[in-house]
């Protein structure tokens, strides 16, 4: 069958909006039309192409089988299209942008090596990236203003219906500065220095709390909470502190000897660190690059 020459541009914005939001109210609000107007033009594609698109419910719509069909074509059309204009407006060498949610753990080993092979192969593009809790990032993902996010994320509710690609696992560690008193001795006196813990509700402060259940001990009550590795990092250089760590937060530091492994004879198993995607949105080729580039540098991690 021949493309109906009466679909139009605004018929697919309509469709791609209406299926990110899961709500006519909310796709009108973002694209700025009224929402007996974002009605009408649905009704109007739905017309043109013989089949319903989306089965509304109180609380919304989903898309049908047909629609599901017609997202895998309708958005990469609109996206292809939007890349080629970019194109012409910018100058053929233009690359684009790609928008990263990335978790702490992953921000001072991994990320900047995917920076580096993605600037030594495409010298113009932009890599934006936004830190944060896995479910701010994953939230942000899902309503279109991430591309991609990088991390530990699969035991967090907010990654119901997005997809997520597993690249290596990562477990956490102890560390402390390289003459701490503790070095040597046993878990037993764990308990008698502060700790510092990833916040309280994230995956890894899970993993990190798991930790201290399998030691037998309740965690210290002098602590710091927090997602940031660069406090984290000076605290415990200048204290007597303990961080329990996510291994890629100290990856480099434990290489150069600036922090230490304390090894308690245990061993975190580890999360799955991976790409999380939302596939109700196209991939753009920046976002390909980027995927690849991630894939080849979790190689290292699973074969340290």
């Amino acid at each position: 069958m021949n493309i109906d020459n009466r679909i139009k541009y605004r018929h697919l914005l309509c469709f791609l909006e209406i299926s990110r939001q899961g709500s006519l109210a909310r796709a009108a609000e973002t694209l700025a039309v009224s929402q007996p107007a974002i009605s009408k033009t649905l009704k109007e594609l739905e017309a043109l192409l013989g089949t319903s698109l989306f089965e509304r419910s109180k609380t919304g719509v989903r898309l049908t089988a047909a629609g599901s069909a017609f997202l895998r074509y309708a958005g990469p059309s609109v996206q292809a299209l939007r890349e080629g204009v970019r194109s012409l407006r910018a100058g053929e060498h233009e690359a684009g942008m790609v928008r990263l949610g990335v978790l702490s753990t992953v921000e001072s080993a991994l990320l900047p090596d995917v920076v580096r092979r993605l600037h030594a192969q495409h010298a113009a593009l932009v890599v934006s990236v936004a830190t944060g809790p896995g479910a701010y990032l994953l939230g942000q993902l899902r309503s279109g203003e991430l591309d991609l996010v990088i991390g530990r994320v699969t035991d967090n509710p907010q990654i119901e219906g997005l997809s997520f690609e597993h690249l290596y696992s990562e477990s956490m560690t102890l560390v402390v500065r390289p003459d701490h008193a503790l070095l040597g001795a046993g878990a037993g006196q764990l308990g008698d220095y502060p700790v510092v813990l990833p916040l309280a509700g994230t995956s890894i402060r899970r993993s990190a709390d798991s930790l201290f259940m399998q030691l037998g001990i309740a965690a210290p009550p002098r602590r710091l909470e927090t997602l940031s590795v660069a406090l984290s990092r000076r605290y415990v250089l200048d204290s007597d502190a303990v961080w329990v760590a996510p291994l890629d937060a100290v990856r480099q530091d434990l290489a150069c000897g600036e922090l230490v492994e304390l090894d308690l004879g245990l061993k975190e198993p580890g999360g799955s660190v991976g790409i999380c995607s939302n596939p109700s949105l196209p991939p753009t080729l920046a976002m390909q690059w980027c995927c690849e580039a991630l894939r080849e540098a979790a190689v290292v991690y699973r074969n340290p």
